[in-house]
């Protein structure tokens, strides 16, 4: 397994609790979990890095657990339980220089280390919490937000109160509290900045240095509601993917529409731009992995993965990157079923000239005898009529 895992460069996590690894190059897909024991309440729904040299992948799964996969052995090496399947799946997992950071939909934001089974930063971030996201520069730091909960940064050194709390918008014209849904987050590299997603189709960017607590920017795209967003490489743009598997490229300096990304049929759960290439991959409920480029917006890569994929992780890598060493190409699995079928020859359904005279000779006949029966009744009702007329 560890040849085959070496080969991917991107790994899905599905609803079924398999974790998938896909060489879009070859266009292969492994699975990566034993399918005879797997169960609803191992559904995959974080991943991450557990390292800097991308050797490790965390698993966060629906029954609170974290697992570790090795790319390089490809194995599970651990599994560590981070909390209980009551408290809500994980909507966030990274690791930072305090430990294992991890948030469920309750609102417990928590840093677990290795050598302690219970939390050392408990934080309630409130409730209903659909994200958690990592400070990439500043690894201590996270944003946290949902329905009816703004969003909030946290740093873990200080988990007392946030360092920053976003102000709702101004009420309506009728005076009505503007609903808040944040579904996705993250942070511009070399600012204090944040964009954000939300439930109704609105894109934020926040700027804690300043004294506005407000977004600085709101642009609004489609009419549904938006899923997840990624920067491009450069972060003067941003991806983001809705229910109805609409994906589009928005301008964070003038908020205009920059471009849609076509191909998807259902809605879009995870979503990644690549570091440095002008690429981004995008999974959801259409059970496909579509890699698109930024430059041109064609479909670069498209894999189908037989099940509803709820995450996904890219490597900072070359996607088409080779490994050394003799690797066995392995089939798809639908290709061993059509190959191992019999082919069934369609016998020739044209018959002999023979057969076909005696058939047109018998038709001839019946048609004779249909006229002979016709003009006998015609005749009949002609004597009839000269006997009633006499």
């Amino acid at each position: 397994m560890g040849e085959k895992s070496r080969l991917c460069r991107v790994w899905v996590g599905a609803e079924t609790g398999i974790l998938k690894g896909i060489s879009p190059a070859k266009k292969q897909a492994f699975n990566f979990s034993e399918t005879s024991s797997l169960s609803r309440d191992q559904e995959v729904r974080v991943l991450c890095w557990g390292d800097p040299a991308e050797t490790e992948v965390l698993v966060g799964s629906v029954n609170g657990t974290v697992r570790t996969f090795s790319t390089e052995k490809g194995v599970f090496t651990e599994t560590r339980q981070c909390g209980d399947a009551d408290q809500g799946f994980f909507t966030g997992l990274a690791v930072a220089d305090c430990g294992l950071v991890t948030c469920v939909e309750t609102g417990r934001l928590r840093v677990w280390r290795e050598e302690s089974s219970s939390p050392v930063v408990d934080i309630d971030a409130g409730k209903n919490v659909c994200r958690m996201r990592q400070n990439a520069a500043q690894k201590n730091r996270v944003a946290t937000g949902g329905k009816e909960n703004g969003l909030k940064i946290w740093d873990l050194e200080r988990p007392d109160t946030p360092v920053f709390t976003a102000k709702n918008l101004r009420d309506d014209w009728l005076d009505l509290k503007q609903p808040e849904w944040l579904r996705d987050a993250a942070f511009l590299p070399d600012s204090d900045k944040i964009v954000t997603c939300t439930g109704h189709h609105q894109v934020r960017v926040y700027d804690p240095s300043t004294p506005q607590r407000r977004p600085v920017l709101e642009v609004r795209y489609g009419e549904y509601p938006l899923t997840c967003l990624s920067l491009v490489a450069g972060a003067q743009s941003v991806v983001v993917g809705n229910t109805h598997g609409s994906l589009a490229v928005l301008d964070l300096r003038k908020g205009l529409v920059r471009g849609c990304l076509k191909g998807l049929q259902g809605g879009v759960r995870g979503l990644q731009c690549h570091p440095t290439l002008p690429l981004v991959a995008s999974c959801g409920l259409d059970r496909f992995l579509r890699i698109h480029s930024l430059e041109t917006r064609a479909l670069e890569h498209k894999v189908y993965l037989k099940s509803r994929l709820n995450c996904l992780l890219l490597s900072s890598g070359a996607l088409g990157e080779e490994v050394g060493g003799d690797v066995e190409e392995v089939k798809e699995e639908e290709d061993e079923v059509w190959q191992s079928m019999e082919k069934v020859e369609e016998k020739s359904k044209r018959k002999a000239p023979e057969e076909e005279e005696e058939e047109e000779e018998a038709v001839e006949e019946e048609e004779e005898a249909v006229e002979v029966e016709v003009t006998q009744v015609t005749n009949s009702k002609k004597k009839k009529k000269k006997q009633g007329q006499k």
